[in-house]
């Protein structure tokens, strides 16, 4: 098992329903590690760069709306097996697909055609790697001995 970095974003409905704390602590106890954390305002130019691979299609514009609804937490996490664990965490992208648990599942919602999943989670290093960039310099990211006080 490998020690990995991986970017989660919490979404708007999550930090308008006020589910960042249950969220972040779901990582704490699995004994992961928050070395970067900020809250941002997505503007359309920084949407663009993160979702680049959706740019043109039909609900990128929707996308757009969704995710600069209100300010959303960023966050690097790191810990063993970090990418596919936080994605398992994350659960299906679906709200209704997600299984009981996870994070979609239990804070996720479809209302009115429109589905708020809560999470981002991104899945594979090198998409890690990419959006970890995009949001942070690497005097913002810290290292940090866990072991020291337990």
């Amino acid at each position: 098992m490998a020690v990995e970095r991986t970017l989660i974003i919490l979404k708007p409905d999550a930090v308008i329903r006020g589910h960042m704390g249950d969220i972040i602590q779901r990582f704490e106890q699995k004994s992961y590690r928050f070395v970067g954390m900020k809250l941002i305002q997505f503007t359309k130019e920084i949407a663009e760069k993160h979702y680049r691979e959706h740019i043109g299609k039909p609900f990128f514009e929707s996308l757009i709306s969704y995710i600069s609804m209100s300010p959303v937490l960023i966050a690097v996490v790191e810990g063993e097996d970090a990418i596919s664990v936080t994605r398992k965490m994350a659960g299906a992208t679906h709200p209704l697909k997600s299984e009981p648990g996870s994070i979609r599942g239990d804070f996720g919602f479809v209302k009115n055609d429109n589905m708020y999943n809560a999470i981002h989670a991104s899945d594979s290093q090198e998409s890690a790697e990419r959006e970890i960039g995009i949001y942070f310099g690497p005097e913002e990211l810290y290292s940090y001995d866990d072991k020291k006080v337990l």
